[in-house]
């Protein structure tokens, strides 16, 4: 059973070896007159970055003004609606408007132009300023996205720099144990100086 199990490992790992060769470009014959150039270690699939194909741009004319792009927040709405500056702004494909008129959302939630949000039950609340209501209904107020969104940054950072934060916390807490020997070898000279 053994014998089978490691057989059909090195069977893989041939496979892999022989797949990642096959992927490689195929060397270019040298030209007559040239030297061929020196052989070079195959790397590891892992190793390699598949890159995009690149965009094929016109060349710019020499003395040409770089083309200008039209400017924008870089923030997408997403679809709801939203109490900004005590009006009810709703955001539906991507189409940005005050309403008019009392809205009645998928789930039978009412949301009045005031603000006012009553759901199916008949349970009435005040959106606040910088409250947002999905088009389902829900409820969600500035505090909630704002610690949702530090959540998403956190999470963000460490997918970037994996360990660093607990780096950083190690690093902090032996400061502070360095500055509390410190402070306390200093009230010890302080107290021997004044005996």
């Amino acid at each position: 059973m053994k014998v089978v199990i490691s057989s059909l490992l090195l069977g893989a790992a041939l496979l892999l070896a022989h797949a990642g060769e096959a992927q490689t470009a195929p060397a270019a014959t040298p030209a007559q007159g040239t030297t061929p150039a020196p052989a070079t270690t195959p790397q590891p699939a892992a190793a390699r970055r598949v890159l995009a194909p690149r965009r094929v741009v016109a060349p710019r004319r020499a003395g040409a003004a770089a083309p200008t792009r039209a400017k924008t927040s870089g923030v997408m709405a997403k679809d709801g609606l939203t109490l900004q500056n005590g009006r009810v702004i709703l955001t539906e494909l991507g189409l940005t408007a005050p309403i008019e008129q009392d809205k009645r959302l998928l789930n039978g939630t009412i949301i009045t132009t005031k603000g006012v949000v009553t759901n199916v039950e008949g349970v009435t609340s005040q959106m606040a300023e910088g409250d947002y209501v999905s088009l389902t209904g829900r409820l969600t107020s500035k505090r909630e996205m704002v610690e949702a969104d530090s959540v998403r940054k956190l999470v963000a950072y460490d997918l970037k720099h994996p360990g660093k934060r607990k780096e950083m916390e190690k690093a902090r807490e032996k400061a502070e144990k360095e500055r509390a020997k410190a402070e306390k070898e200093a009230a010890k000279a302080k107290a021997k100086a004044g005996r």
